[in-house]
């Protein structure tokens, strides 16, 4: 339980109480940043993964609280080590078989109903293209390694720096720099081969 007093505690006092023995405390922090978290993770991970990767990120954190230096802030630290859960995520669970556009999910399932509830053809026309291009894009980032997927996914659609991404996912600018250009290159491949109809 959370009383007044702690509420008002700054960052590095809870940690320090943490670190101290009051591992309850821990959950002050929690509290503070799990939005941050979910939002982070959100952008990286298929929603219904989403609180498993969030809870994932916290108990990392938890667990390596030790090694938080203090010098930058904690939010930052805490959305490094949420990247890098995502990062695992998809290394985890990355297969390089194609998955089935066919599968109908309940996100498909809600676009299908608002589709067909559109006022005009010309509106059904245009979000059915927008939806196709996710769709496309979705699929088109399964085919990627993890490394490529976090990469592609912190410069190019959350529009991070190289420096950002370097920093959350703790590698060089220049790996960052590089695979960013090759993973951008391999992505346009493998959407132009599916627009050219040779992906079944």
């Amino acid at each position: 339980m959370i009383d007044n007093e702690s509420c008002g505690m700054d960052d590095r006092d809870v940690i320090h109480r943490v670190l101290s023995g009051d591992v309850n405390a821990f959950e002050l922090l929690v509290e503070r940043y799990k939005a941050h978290v979910f939002k982070i993770v959100l952008g990286h991970v298929p929603r219904e993964k989403a609180e498993e990767v969030a809870q994932d990120a916290f108990a990392r954190s938890f667990e390596s609280l030790s090694n938080f230096s203090g010098k930058g802030s904690f939010s930052h630290w805490l959305a490094r080590i949420a990247v890098r859960c995502c990062y695992d995520f998809w290394r985890d669970h990355h297969r390089r078989e194609e998955t089935a556009l066919s599968v109908i999910t309940e996100d498909h399932q809600r676009w299908l109903d608002d589709m067909l509830a559109a006022q005009s053809r010309e509106e059904f026309e245009r979000e059915a293209a927008k939806a196709e291009a996710r769709e496309i894009l979705q699929y088109a980032l399964g085919q990627l390694s993890a490394e490529d997927r976090m990469v592609l996914t912190l410069v190019y659609l959350e529009g991070a720096s190289i420096g950002e991404a370097s920093d959350l996912l703790g590698w060089s600018v220049v790996s960052v720099k590089v695979r960013a250009f090759r993973a951008k290159r391999r992505l346009r491949a493998i959407i132009s081969e599916m627009l050219k109809g040779e992906w079944n």
